[in-house]
């Protein structure tokens, strides 16, 4: 008897400057596309209130995330704003292996990682904002750093923008409703394609 094997499952990478409205167009993809899975990325930094951890993220002390690091534990990962961030190596495969969908929310570098060793699985959608002065005011309507941090967060946002074109898509949020119908279609079409 010859055993069937499951249909391996596809990943969808989001990326976007911070304030660019990516978390809220993945909620949204994600309450439309329910047979998606969200990859909660592991990170060094401490929760916020509310925050749940395997929910939110994977909170690792340092030490652990090292470890993880030099054992070849994540698909990629980060340092920046002071603490790490990566994505688990075992969790994406226990996913896309049981042949469900992933969507994974990562910096450009890490998206362009993941296209490297899923090449023919994957999607990478870049989320613009509409410009840098639209991007300011929404980290300031934030509330949770001060002028020193936006202004970090711009000069990163400049950097990220630079990677856009090596994107497959590119969508700019300039209108929520009108981003979320666009990136639901995309991603609907790739999914879709076996």
């Amino acid at each position: 008897m010859v055993e069937k094997r499951l249909q391996q499952g596809k990943l969808v990478v989001f990326s976007a400057p911070s304030g660019t409205g990516k978390s809220t167009i993945a909620k949204m993809v994600l309450e439309r596309l329910q047979h998606l899975k969200f990859s909660v990325s592991a990170t060094t930094r401490p929760k916020r209130e509310g925050e749940q951890d395997g929910v939110h993220y994977y909170f690792l002390d340092k030490e652990d995330f090292e470890e993880k690091i030099k054992t070849g534990g994540f698909i990629e990962h980060e340092f920046f704003f002071g603490n790490y961030y990566g994505t688990l190596l075992d969790k994406t495969h226990q996913v896309i292996d049981s042949g469900a969908h992933i969507l994974l929310d990562l910096d450009v570098k890490g998206a362009l990682n993941v296209k490297k060793l899923f090449p023919e699985t994957s999607l990478l959608l870049f989320i613009k904002p509409p410009g840098l002065e639209v991007l300011r005011e929404r980290l300031k309507g934030r509330e949770s750093e001060d002028e020193l941090g936006i202004n970090a967060r711009l000069e990163r946002a400049k950097l990220e923008l630079g990677y856009a074109d090596q994107f497959d898509e590119v969508v700019v949020n300039d209108n929520l409703d009108k981003a979320v119908t666009t990136v639901t279609a995309i991603m609907s079409k790739f999914l879709s394609n076996t």
